[in-house]
């Protein structure tokens, strides 16, 4: 299965003036994979070292004499000429070995023609617990996540379909067939997620049932990471926020849903723990007044997101029924799917090197209680968008954030083809009824890959 990281690597390994690269995100979302077909298709030697399984080599490390590195390395994996000649050196788990990461520095300095990959699933864990300097300046990242709709559709080998979505332009009329070959593949993806194993599973067997195996193996493997950086009541306490996040996505925070009788304090480090590990985000609110977004976000108000919409649902009872009896049927929790749903696309919708953010709108108040699912900054422009997980919805919520920021663009993403709205309408506010006008931009969920791309264009 290909992924759009590749070219991201690709591009790297041909600059010059390369510096190592280290590629981040949870476990089991496929950097070694990917790391590995990249090398595979460039056709050049890999040299991979697991760090878990060799531990001792971070003494080496910490020398930070790289031909004393790469000597222990030939040693440990027993090869000639490791770093001699085209070729990359993968240095996996890199969190086992600590000292690894600031040896990066010295692979930048003293061998810059070697190219160094490094991937770590539990590196922000412990970056964490240890307090490590990372080498600034002088290392590139690569951030990933599950794979996307778009890369869920390549899997499938649904080329035509990817083509037709990949060359849209908004000035078009978006073919009916492709639209309705669409929905039905969408809802396959809420159901099987982005874990690239999982999709592998299901593209070969189109059971779902075996896809929700996946998962229950990946839920059970975030579990047992926890034990390595916590223990006793921190440990119950991690566990417990972890069972209970798929129940809370798309909602504001609220400690007492976790456990009514915790700290609020307690349950606020477990969910940041979540967080670094990848499997959360949080998406603050902000004002949406200007750019960037996060100068006025409001970090104590504040909506989750769980890593894989597929995990989501398999952790609150999904993906034991027949494909079609989902394909086609209705579910009490379809909003808070689509939900999640763009809430990963976009955190990959960003540049590959920067480490993705969400953000939210709010306004409370008796009567002019209002929310928007998601700010993301579009060029020099703030674009709210509002997601409905079917044809038919308000956008209440919406008039009132455009009634604050007037003659902007808006977009709600839905089941519906594309399509074009001027929206005039009176907007009840505590100082009477007021005019909000602005263009509404409508995309189906499926294209959400490619919604600041096409509304910026």
């Amino acid at each position: 299965m290909r992924r759009t990281a590749e070219k991201t690597i690709k591009t790297w390994y041909s600059q010059a003036k390369r510096k190592p690269l280290i590629v981040r995100g949870a476990r089991q979302v496929g950097k070694s994979t990917l790391v590995r077909q990249v090398a595979e298709g460039l056709g050049v030697p890999l040299w991979e070292v697991n760090l878990e399984r060799f531990p001792d080599l971070d003494e080496a490390f910490g020398s930070f004499d790289v031909t004393r590195i790469l000597q222990e390395i030939s040693l440990r994996l027993n090869l000639r000429g490791v770093g001699r000649g085209p070729g990359v050196l993968f240095l996996d788990e890199i969190q086992a070995a600590p000292k690894a990461l600031a040896a990066l520095r010295y692979f930048h300095e003293d061998r810059p023609d070697l190219p160094v990959i490094s991937a770590g699933s539990l590196l922000e864990l412990t970056l964490s617990k240890a307090r490590l300097s990372m080498p600034v300046g002088r290392i590139e990242y690569l951030w990933m996540g599950p794979m996307t709709f778009f890369e869920f559709l390549e899997a499938r080998s649904e080329d035509l379909l990817l083509e037709t979505l990949r060359r849209f332009r908004l000035d078009e009329a978006f073919p009916a067939a492709a639209h309705e070959r669409l929905l039905p593949l969408l809802r396959e993806y809420l159901l099987v997620g982005g874990m690239p194993e999982a999709v592998a599973r299901f593209v070969e067997s189109r059971d779902p049932v075996e896809a929700a195996e996946v998962h229950r193996s990946i839920i059970e493997t975030y579990k047992d990471d926890f034990s390595k950086y916590a223990s006793g009541a921190e440990l119950e306490r991690l566990r417990r926020v972890y069972e209970m996040l798929p129940s809370a996505i798309a909602e504001k925070i609220r400690y007492k849903h976790f456990h009514p009788d915790w700290r609020s304090a307690d349950i606020r480090a477990c969910l940041e723990l979540l967080q670094r590990a990848g499997i959360a985000s949080a998406a603050p609110h902000t004002d949406g007044t200007g750019l960037p977004l996060g100068a006025t976000e409001d970090p104590t108000v504040a909506k989750l997101f769980h890593l894989d919409v597929g995990l989501v649902g398999t952790s609150t009872g999904l993906g034991m029924g027949p494909l079609g009896d989902f394909v086609t049927g209705r579910f009490i929790n379809e909003g808070t799917r689509a939900e999640q749903f763009v809430a990963q696309h976009l955190l990959r919708s960003g540049p590959a090197s920067q480490q993705p953010k969400l953000h939210y709108w709010q306004r409370a108040g008796r009567s002019t209680n209002a929310e928007v699912h998601f700010l993301v900054e579009n060029g020099t422009e703030v674009l709210p968008i509002e997601v409905k997980s079917g044809a038919s919805g308000g956008l209440r919520s919406l008039h009132q954030f455009m009634l604050l920021h007037p003659g902007g663009v808006a977009l709600r993403l839905d089941l519906n083809p594309p399509s074009r709205q001027e929206i005039r309408t009176e907007v009840m506010t505590a100082k009477g009824r007021q005019s909000a006008h602005y263009l509404l931009q409508n995309l189906p969920l499926y294209l959400v890959e490619r919604a600041t791309e096409l509304l910026g264009d």
